[in-house]
């Protein structure tokens, strides 16, 4: 058995101590902040994510608490007309195993944190802010940005899209800015009209913008989220910024999105960023997981679902015995890295499908009126449907497969 320092206290960081503690392993998480938190609001989970949640051990208490979402709904935002949409109960349950549901992050990260503070092996440390690592091939030190250093027979970084470890072990520099900045609120569900109060996620998709909705906290609040892509080319994250301003920016919606951005307050602001996969996140015994190892854009809804697949595929292949973490790191690298790019090129492309205008967009809701259930079912399987997070689209080669 051996020790696993995992930088990084979030989603992705908590599940893989989780993960590798449920193999017999020790692990420490080193978080840079002063308390184990999570921020952000509405956090979609396909079933590939609740499959990997059982592995874990958290899928009862996960499923009681989200909201069972019963289809996902795209809509015209300029014209307000129907255009589609994907039933999530039924066929699609009984199909994919798992319901498709929806969580603010922060009950998921506390179902997470919980877990690990019952846990045996699991130390949590917080105030550790890692800045890079050294190893030796068998045995690695986590440094920190004070100096200090924490010493174990492996190191993963899950430290973000900003991540240090990956800084030091790809270093390929800054993440991508895409240009398009998302505005997101909360609103008491009693605030919305009772005829809008509708259990799916909806998106509203009008030209070069989109507006994403879906009740959260067990229905007490709706999750509001809305694209803009104003050639941004700063990042910035959780800004505060005037109704005012988000309101101005989709006047070419229809009445009802309009009439639901309208309520949103205290609206914050993120710059959507992402990087290119790349075939190698490993070096001996460090690795990277969740966004330090393949960052994507949210339109995929597959950030969280992702991380979590990561840290099970990364827990069991730690299968006890002998600690040959090099070994175990470059299988999963192998293992992922297909996947996740297909995912993080999926995510990219969907652009294209939320923000196009005048004819293109006619082509589009055309296009997807014409789809059978079974067809848009087909369409998502390999992704929500997954069990041993490795399947990649069967029209994408299995290497290269997001260059």
């Amino acid at each position: 058995m051996g020790k696993v320092i995992v930088a990084g206290g979030g989603i992705g960081g908590l599940a893989a101590a989780l993960s590798v503690a449920r193999q017999g392993h020790e692990a420490v998480v080193l978080e840079r902040s002063e308390h184990f938190a999570e921020l952000g609001a509405g956090l979609q989970l396909a079933p590939n994510g609740m499959h990997a949640l059982e592995r874990l051990g958290l899928g009862a208490e996960v499923r009681a608490l989200a909201v069972h979402v019963e289809q996902l709904r795209f809509m015209d935002g300029v014209t307000g007309e129907y255009v589609t949409h994907v039933p999530l109960t039924g066929r699609y349950r009984e199909r994919f195993g798992n319901p498709y549901v929806v969580v603010h992050r922060g009950e998921l990260h506390g179902l997470l944190l919980a877990a690990c503070r019952d846990t045996s092996g699991i130390e949590l440390c917080t105030s550790r802010s890692v800045a890079g690592y050294t190893h030796d091939g068998r045995r690695v030190t986590a440094v920190m940005e004070g100096g200090e250093r924490v010493e174990g027979d492996a190191l993963i970084g899950a430290d973000g899209i900003h991540s240090a470890v990956r800084r030091q072990l790809v270093g390929d520099g800054e993440p991508r800015i895409s240009g398009i900045t998302v505005h997101r609120a909360i609103i008491p569900m009693e605030q919305v009209p009772e005829h809008l109060r509708w259990n799916a996620v909806t998106w509203w998709a009008g030209p070069g913008c989109h507006f994403v909705h879906y009740a959260i906290a067990g229905g007490k609040y709706l999750n509001l989220a809305a694209s803009f892509h104003d050639g941004a080319t700063r990042a910035l994250a959780g800004v505060p910024v005037d109704r005012r301003v988000v309101d101005g920016l989709f006047t070419m919606l229809d009445e009802t999105p309009r009439r639901l951005l309208a309520l949103g307050e205290q609206w914050k602001s993120w710059v959507l960023i992402d990087r290119a996969p790349v075939d190698c996140w490993t070096d001996g015994p460090v690795t990277l997981l969740g966004d330090a190892a393949h960052p994507m854009l949210h339109y995929a809804a597959q950030g969280a679902c992702q991380a979590l697949e990561d840290a099970v595929v990364l827990g069991e292949l730690l299968d006890g015995g002998r600690a040959e973490f090099a070994r175990w790191f470059n299988r999963y690298n192998q293992q992922r890295r297909s996947r996740t790019a297909a995912v993080q090129k999926i995510s990219r492309d969907s652009i294209a499908l939320w923000h196009p205008a005048g004819a293109a967009a006619e082509a589009r809701n055309a296009a997807l009126s014409g789809m059978s259930t079974d067809e848009l079912h087909d369409h998502l399987a390999w992704m929500h449907g997954e069990r041993d997070f490795t399947t990649v689209p069967p029209a994408l080669p299995h290497r290269g497969a997001a260059r």
